[in-house]
């Protein structure tokens, strides 16, 4: 298989660093641009020149961790199953901790290159502010390894901890990347496909509350001035059949050209995406697939729909980074996660590029205040919040919830809360282009939302309005 012109150009960097005593290397990639198959290459290429006798590489989930075995194991043409004979494995971030001393001592008797899929996840500049990942590397890894690679396509953390053996520089923190390849340049190759983000909105809400009446003329007003949380918005019936409706439209579109076209939604519990599931079946008669953590084998899950015909599938927490699905080109964002590493890369599972006639990329979700602010600067590789480092000791915190909150798994139970039902009257949609920049709500706190109870009736009695976010992309190709 040719490389794409940028994996070439990052392969050789890489290689010259490696030949002039740097052992690791950064490489920045957008979602979607091919990082395994560079990372595979470059693999080989240590292997051919009798640079490294070992390739170890580590991943944040176990269908990542397998397209990263099949990628290396076609590309070096040797066995990739950890196995004897074999001339590496493929092991999830999990692994880690339960590695024994007869693995870390391979370090000491070959030379093993180790490649980090979405390094984020492993926290720590030390010991002290590492996490429970982070650490082993630091320990048993950053000093003893000839060679890594750590790749990213988000090359930040969500609670501002540092990455592991990253460098950042003096006084900004800013991360120092060895390569970048962002998402402009990889629509202007024609390597990624130009998204197109569709925010839902509404323009006459009203909240009755002990017999006063409060209306609003947006999500955002009713989420920035009252008490009613973005959860109730996204479970809604009426919200869910539209921002569906939509999406189905746009994906049936897209099928007469591309047969195999598929749409992914990202739910926010499994109660929600069950939700989802018969409101699919019930007002459009269209089946999806669901893969949750509940689900028996979701990985076989999610590679059978990767090879299939079937429309939809609604996942929590299963499909976000780099799992592979280049059929997906519909997204709607249904989570009630609202970092914007999530957000990037739920948008990356729709840019991959294929051969299909039709190359669209489209994303639907309610326009709510941080999600808008993240797609009018999804252009940037590293947005302006993420050049905020905090270099100090990690505390507080159980492994999972780190990692949770990073990986955007983290999902609520609202059972136990008394939230009041939102009633929505649809009517025709009305298209607007390029809308206003919104300047979005502080960064508060929405706990409280999942710990009280409420009293209050929420209707939504005006038009439903589609807003094409101008991303500033469309002009490159």
């Amino acid at each position: 298989m040719k490389l794409r012109q940028w994996q070439d150009d990052c392969i050789n960097l890489a290689l010259r660093q490696y030949l002039n005593g740097n052992s690791h290397f950064l490489a920045l990639a957008t979602p979607g641009a091919g990082k395994t198959l560079m990372a595979s290459e470059l693999a080989d290429q240590l292997l051919k020149q009798n640079l490294v006798d070992l390739i170890i590489c580590f991943s944040p989930s176990s269908i990542v961790s397998q397209d990263f075995s099949q990628s290396l194991q076609l590309r070096i043409n040797e066995r990739f199953d950890g196995l004897l004979g074999a001339k590496g494995h493929s092991l999830t971030y999990q692994n880690l901790q339960y590695l024994d001393d007869d693995f870390w001592e391979l370090f000491e008797q070959y030379r093993i290159f180790v490649i980090f899929d979405e390094i984020h996840h492993c926290a720590g500049s030390n010991i002290d502010n590492a996490n429970a990942w982070g650490e082993q590397i630091i320990l048993n890894i950053q000093d003893k390894a000839k060679y890594t690679l750590a790749l990213t396509g988000t090359p930040w953390r969500s609670d501002a901890a540092p990455i592991v053996l990253s460098n950042y520089m003096h006084p900004s923190n800013k991360i120092s990347c060895d390569y970048v390849y962002g998402l402009a340049e990889a629509i202007q190759d024609d390597v990624c496909r130009v998204p197109q983000i569709i925010a839902i909105d509404n323009n006459n809400i009203s909240v009755v509350d002990d017999n006063e009446t409060k209306t609003f003329t947006s999500f955002k007003c009713l989420l920035s001035q009252s008490i009613i949380p973005y959860q109730e918005i996204i479970e809604n019936e009426a919200v869910i059949k539209y921002v569906i409706s939509s999406a189905q439209k746009k994906l049936s579109s897209i099928r007469t050209k591309n047969s195999d076209a598929a749409g992914l939604i990202v739910a926010s519990s499994v109660e929600h995406a069950k939700q989802i599931r018969l409101l699919m079946k019930a007002c459009f008669n269209e089946d999806a697939v669901v893969v949750t953590y509940r689900e028996n084998e979701p990985t076989n899950i999610i590679q059978q729909f990767r090879h299939a015909k079937t429309k939809w599938i609604i996942s929590v927490g299963m499909i976000s980074e780099g799992t592979n699905i280049p059929r997906l080109q519909v997204c709607c964002h249904l989570t009630n996660i609202k970092t914007e590493m999530h957000f990037r890369q739920i948008l990356g599972r729709i840019l991959r590029m294929t051969n299909s006639k039709n190359q669209e990329a489209i994303m639907y979700m309610p326009a709510e205040p941080k999600l808008l602010e993240y797609a009018y600067r999804v252009k940037q590789d590293v947005p302006f919040e993420a050049d905020v480092v905090k270099f100090e000791k990690m505390k507080g915190f159980t492994q999972d919830e780190i990692e949770d909150n990073d990986v955007g798994l983290l999902t609520f139970d609202n059972t136990t809360t008394s939230t009041p039902k939102i009633n929505l009257h649809l009517s025709e949609f009305l298209n607007v282009i390029d809308p206003e920049v919104f300047d979005g709500v502080s960064e508060t706190d929405e706990e409280h939302f999942l710990t009280s109870s409420y009293e209050k009736v929420v209707n939504i009695f005006g038009q439903f309005k589609q807003e094409s976010i101008a991303l500033g992309l469309s002009e490159l190709r």
